[in-house]
C-alpha cells in the first residue's frame, strides 16, 4: 500500500482514473492475498482502510472538493498505510509482487 500511494504525490481531477484504478488493484490483490492465506483476515480488514480511502478521495474530488483538501486527505492515508506496514511487515512487498 505504501507503494501503491507513493504513485500519487498529489491528488487532483486529472488522476482521478489513475487513483480508481490503484483503488482496483488494491481491493482485487487484497481479496487474494485474504484467499491464499498469504495475509489474515486482521490485516485485509485493515488494509481495506486504505481502498476505502481512495474511493472517498475519488468522491470527494468527483464532487468539487478542493485539491488541498483532496492532498491531506492523501496524506493521511499514506501515514495510515505507514502503520500497517509496522503493525503487518512485509505488506506491501505481498501486495506489490501481485503486479504484473
Amino acid at each position: 500500500m505504501i507503494s501503491s500511494l507513493g504513485r500519487f504525490e498529489t491528488v487532483n481531477g486529472s488522476l482521478i482514473e489513475d487513483v480508481e484504478q490503484e483503488m482496483n488493484y488494491l481491493r482485487d490483490t487484497l481479496e487474494v492475498l485474504r484467499a491464499t492465506n498469504e495475509i489474515s483476515n486482521d490485516a485485509f480488514l485493515e488494509a481495506g482502510s486504505i481502498q476505502g480511502g481512495l474511493s472517498v478521495i475519488i468522491s470527494l474530488v468527483s464532487n468539487g472538493i478542493s485539491d488541498e483538501e483532496a492532498n491531506a486527505q492523501l496524506q493521511n492515508l499514506k501515514s495510515r498505510a505507514n502503520s500497517l506496514n509496522d503493525k503487518y511487515p512485509g505488506l506491501d512487498e505481498k501486495i506489490e509482487s501481485r503486479r504484473i
